[in-house]
Parts: C-alpha cells; structure tokens; sequence
C-alpha cells in the first residue's frame, strides 16, 4: 500500500489559501487502501502513533483529547464530525485565539482511497511553516501504509518549505 502522489516525484501535494484574513492549508492524495483501512490509520490512536503522534482523551464525537505531535505540536482538541469512514473534523486549541479547525475527508478512488485533509484558522505568516509539515505528515502517513519507515520528519520539512514559501508570500 503507498500514496499514489506523495513522495513520487518529491513534489508538493499541497496548497494555500486565505479565508477572512487566515490561511487554510489543504492537502490532497490517494493512497492505495481501502476506505476502512486508511479511516483506522488517522483515527485509532495506535496507529496515529505511527505516523503523526500520540493523541489520548475521549476520541468519540464532542469528546476532548490532547495531542503531541512529531512536528513539535501539543496541545488539546475536541472532536466535532466523526461519520465513519468518510469524515472526521476536530478543533484543535478550542476557545482559544489560535483555535484551528482540521477536517479529513474520505472517498474511494478507484482501487484506491483519496484523503482531503485541511486546517483552517492559522496565521497567514506561519502558512508555509503549516503547508510543509502537513505535507511531511502525509508522506509519514503513506510510508506508514506501505509498511515502510518513515523519513526524517524536520528534514522533510525544511525541503518542502521553500516551495511552500511562494505560496504564502501570495497570500500576503
């Protein structure tokens, strides 16, 4: 199983925007697995582990959890939509001015699932810095699928900033 993007050619899988003065970052690819399996990936806390971090608390829909990301994040969510397979929306930092929303979305692609992730509500000068670990946690994500390892997770992220860079700077 592996990212029918991510990774293949090194490129970005990722884009910025502005939405009343924030910047949503999304991300978009297809992985080849089925809906169930890569539903488990971003939602059971084991294999979360894998991939992106560790995350305990009550994970059912309103439930609260705190999350320790390999990008360095930590801090509290909420879950908002859990609808199996296909969406799940948590809010991480709720109440607070940094309050982010991030929302999966989940559909079959052929043999294949495509996974839409984006975090809104972030600071139109830290979209780059946002863009480029989403897009090293995608990759972690589809070595994780594939059974492979995982790459150097601020390496990546310094590789990818650049690019992501440009796209902040028209958002300005």
């Amino acid at each position: 199983m592996s990212s029918q993007r991510t990774g293949a050619d090194g490129g970005m899988v990722g884009s910025l925007r502005a939405v009343d003065g924030r910047a949503v970052v999304r991300m978009e690819d297809s992985f080849d697995t089925d809906i169930e399996d890569l539903w488990s990936a971003i939602t059971d806390p084991q294999r979360l582990a894998r991939w992106i971090g560790k995350v305990e608390g009550d994970l059912r829909l309103g439930g609260e959890f705190r999350a320790s990301f390999t990008s360095s994040y930590e801090g509290p969510g909420r879950v908002d939509v859990c609808e199996p397979p296909r969406h799940l929306s948590v809010t991480m930092d709720p109440g607070r001015d940094d309050e982010t929303v991030i929302e999966a979305e989940l559909s079959p692609d052929g043999d294949a699932t495509r996974l839409v992730v984006e975090e809104r509500g972030l600071p139109i000068g830290a979209a780059a810095a946002f863009g480029a670990g989403w897009q090293a946690h995608i990759e972690d994500l589809a070595a994780h699928l594939a059974g492979r390892e995982q790459g150097d997770w601020r390496t990546r992220w310094a590789e990818l900033k650049p690019a992501y860079l440009d796209q902040q700077h028209a958002l300005e």
